[in-house]
């Protein structure tokens, strides 16, 4: 009885996890759309191989959900040095306010007041791609 409650309850436990787990949109949606808007080219190959999340005239973005935020910032610096263009980063926010820590965290890591880095931060939210995707 004891072994079967226990089955029981690893699975509720297993696949609610899942769940949450799931995102909206995949990050090529979120990729896709913005990259189109801004003029932008997607996955670009760089000369050490890496590939830039979306190259524009101005910026080599790479787009992350919020929570990886800090991995957004190595590869967006990494890219910027690659390319000679402003390094930034593409906050997929899915989780409304819960999101803003994590936007928080990323402008203040960035936007250190002894210094100001070359840096951008845009974010996009599900309902941008909603409202956008033909019936």
């Amino acid at each position: 009885m004891k072994q079967r409650v226990f089955i029981i309850l690893l699975t509720i436990l297993l696949t609610s996890t899942k769940c949450y787990a799931k995102h909206l949109h995949p990050e090529k949606e979120y990729q896709k759309y913005w990259c189109s808007n801004h003029n932008g080219k997607t996955e670009v190959v760089l000369n050490d191989k890496t590939r830039v999340d979306c190259l524009t005239d101005d910026y080599a973005v790479e787009v992350d959900f919020a929570p990886k935020w800090h991995e957004c910032i190595g590869q967006a610096i990494h890219y910027g040095q690659q390319t000679r263009k402003t390094p930034a980063c593409l906050l997929i926010m899915e989780n409304g306010e819960d999101d803003l820590r994590f936007l928080y965290r990323l402008r203040y890591t960035i936007y250190d007041k002894k210094q100001i880095r070359r840096f951008k931060i845009f974010t996009i939210t599900p309902e941008v791609l909603e409202e956008n995707i033909p019936n």
